[in-house]
């Protein structure tokens, strides 16, 4: 039995991610003078706890630290530089989940070899491989000491565009993270032209020290505007051409007979979605529940279609639909989940024609919950291809020759279930952050027409309640069966995170409820007493990031945004590949015919969601980097030009700023500020003077110019109007 001098479990565990460096039992011994073989033996065992808890991981020289943490001495490869001229690095090897942490090496560091690193004189470079010791500054930054450059290593691939030059050309990277361009001697040229996108391989550098590359692949000029999405597309490994045998399974498709299915043919269901929307995969209809035990409820149809009558199991179709995970969508394009003769052809629900489906029909009482439900497997033709808007008109009175007919039939009702299920979402207290999304309009020239705001109505909302009264459904049969398949799941904001948010919301008059309960509603009632303030915008943009990352799971942990227990994706199957392991689990448990889920993946679904997961988020990045670039093509004639904004990031070097026009974001680089020395206050996310005392922070209003704009990279640049 150990006495009380004895330091408890959060008090090592605090020590513990406090060290710049794992630490063994001898330096938390020391730390908090424990000695005797009881005190060894309880430390011990208290490691253990920690370890089995998931709150540290222990290497292989028995040195504990935080999960994910990186090595002490770590083998790093040189990434890009910012324009203070910091380098950052990542590690040559990562087995975690997610992006490694960053890594930087200080600008003004001259000692240890730091920046010249046992490479003679040449300085370090984009694309070396470097010997360091790192210390932990916290989960998601490192800094680096640099022990040795690693002769001769250099590691990759570079995507760029090819400039001629005297000495033979350079390729300029597209990634702004790199600031050197590459030489590229005459044999190492290929095919590329000037202003060619192309790969190279990453060469060692020449005498000089001069970067080399050498051309492997040239993808085409990028004086052709929807380059930029290309960039994107290879810039982050999407797979864009489907194999023979994938393209010929889907040609050879067919719309199934009704055989067995249940007859929907009747039923005037209708699609909703966007005006540019390229795909449509779920119909909706509602009608005033008949049944008098069910006093104002109403019967609501979802129906979906059924990409698993198509895509089956170890298949070509489903290895392919496998490894894209989803399909991504540009202004200019789509690489989609599926072949065109699936994603635009069978599984599309167009008007007028028969197509597969799997269809809940639900049933929700007075108040908007969900008392029972029963899945089908059906054959539907849909009544009309509708769009946001046009519903929206309608349902303000200004019907259309397409809605007017639908108006009191199809519209009307559909409305009346909406505001039930609306009713039931305000008391469930969800997490209510309406955030802007922009939206790139593309002439028929492929240039950028305009850039705004997606407007949001009643319409988006019907739609999306619906689709959540689904996936509900669908959680709950694979729940009630025990039939594994695969969650949505959203967990709590983390304690590291929430103390920060408390931390913030405190410093400005809103304190946030403290303890173990923390529910959505408690962030919604915050944003909607900030609502129409100066704070609203900050407000916001902080809560966004002490949530969670969703993510799609076998072990159910509910989702902490939506309040909701359980919760599947199931009604986007034509584009989500988790989609179409739930349709399989259902057709499997319910037994509803062919294409059910097999026992060989049913063995592997917590792989599948890690890879379903890494997909969805390589997906978003690249859709962000590609609106990034046609954002800065749209804005490069109009260098020199002032605009306004806020402050939406604040790092120790510099401010970014998001655009009230366009929504675009660049960097205020702390070197440009008006004259004094800028510390970073990382908890009031400000930059402060340390000579004048003048603060920038998060949210702050500001007027700059746009300095430049460069649509290879995205990378936009202002100067601060003082």
């Amino acid at each position: 039995m150990t006495d009380s001098r004895f330091p408890s479990k959060d008090t090592v565990l605090a020590f513990i991610r406090s060290s710049t460096t794992p630490v063994g039992k001898r330096e938390i011994a020391r730390a908090f003078k424990l000695s005797g073989s009881a005190d060894r033996e309880a430390l011990k065992d208290l490691l253990r706890e920690l370890e089995a808890d998931g709150a540290v991981e222990r290497g292989r020289n028995k040195r504990v630290a935080p999960p994910q943490a990186l090595p002490e001495v770590a083998v790093l490869l040189v990434t890009g530089a910012d324009a203070d001229g910091e380098l950052s690095a990542r590690p040559l090897t990562w087995t975690g989940e997610g992006n490694p942490p960053r890594i930087f090496l200080p600008a003004n560091r001259k000692t240890d070899g730091d920046r010249k690193a046992g490479g003679g004189d040449r300085p370090l470079a984009v694309g070396d491989t470097l010997l360091a010791k790192l210390a932990r500054i916290n989960d998601r930054l490192y800094q680096a000491r640099v022990i040795r450059r690693i002769d001769g290593e250099r590691e990759g691939r570079v995507l760029g565009v090819y400039r001629p030059a005297a000495d033979g050309g350079r390729i300029v990277p597209t990634d702004r993270r790199h600031k050197t361009e590459f030489l590229v001697l005459p044999p190492n040229r290929g095919e590329a032209e000037a202003g060619d996108l192309v790969f190279a391989d990453l060469l060692p550098a020449g005498r000089a020290g001069q970067p080399q590359a050498r051309v492997v692949e040239r993808l085409g000029s990028t004086d052709e505007p929807r380059a930029f999405s290309l960039i994107a597309i290879h810039t982050h490994g999407l797979p864009t051409v489907f194999p023979h045998a994938a393209l010929r399974e889907a040609e050879l498709a067919a719309v199934p007979a009704l055989m067995q299915r249940e007859d929907l043919r009747g039923i005037p269901l209708v699609t909703i979605d966007g005006s540019d929307a390229r795909d449509f995969d779920d119909a909706v209809w509602a009608e005033a529940d008949d049944d008098p035990a069910n006093p104002d409820g109403w019967h609501l149809l979802v129906a979906i279609a059924d990409v698993s009558y198509y895509v089956r199991p170890g298949s070509a179709l489903d290895r392919a639909a496998y490894e894209r995970g989803n399909s991504v969508y540009f202004p200019d394009r789509v690489v989609p989940m599926l072949p065109e003769a699936l994603s635009n052809g069978l599984c599309s629900l167009r008007p007028g024609e028969d197509r597969a489906c799997l269809a809940f029909h639900l049933w929700i009482d007075r108040n908007g919950a969900l008392i029972r439900h029963r899945l089908v497997r059906g054959l539907m033709r849909s009544a009309a291809r509708l769009t946001y808007e046009q519903v929206q008109d309608c349902r303000d009175g200004r019907p259309d020759e397409v809605t007017a007919p639908l108006a009191d039939t199809v519209i009307t009702p559909l409305y009346g279930a909406y505001t039930r299920l609306a009713q039931a979402r305000g008391r469930r207290g969800t997490l209510e952050l309406d955030l802007p999304e922009r939206r790139v309009r593309i002439d028929e020239r492929g240039r950028v027409a305009a850039i705004t705001a997606r407007e949001r109505f009643d319409s988006h909302r019907l739609i999306e309640e619906f689709m959540i009264a689904a996936n509900v459904a669908a959680a709950e049969v694979l729940e009630s069966r025990t039939m594994p398949g695969l969650y949505r799941v959203h967990d709590r904001p983390s304690m590291d995170k929430m103390e920060a948010l408390r931390g913030f919301l405190a410093g400005i008059g809103h304190p946030l409820a403290k303890g173990s309960d923390l529910k959505p509603e408690h962030f919604t009632r915050i944003l909607r007493k900030v609502e129409g303030t100066s704070h609203a915008p900050l407000v916001s943009e902080m809560v966004l990031r002490a949530q969670a990352q969703a993510a799609y799971s076998p072990d159910n942990i509910g989702h902490f945004g939506l309040a909701l227990h359980r919760y599947a994706h199931f009604t986007s199957p034509i584009r989500r590949y988790a989609d179409l392991i739930v349709h399989r689990a259902l057709i499997r448990t319910l037994g509803l015919g062919v294409g059910g889920l097999d026992d060989e993946t049913l063995g592997r679904l917590a792989e599948i969601g890690e890879h379903l997961s890494g997909t969805e988020r390589r997906a978003a990045t690249a859709e962000r980097d590609a609106v990034d670039r046609y954002t800065a093509a749209f804005l490069a004639d109009r260098v020199g030009e002032r605009f306004t904004g806020r402050v939406s990031g604040v790092s120790r070097f510099g401010l970014f700023v998001r655009l009230d026009e366009s929504g675009a974001d660049g960097l205020i680089p702390a070197s440009t500020l008006p004259d004094d020395r800028y510390e970073h206050d990382e908890a009031a996310h400000a930059l402060v003077g340390q000579r004048h005392g003048r603060t920038y922070r998060l949210s702050d209003r500001v007027a700059v110019v746009l300095v430049e704009a460069d649509p290879l990279t995205g990378s936009t640049l202002f100067r601060l109007v003082d």
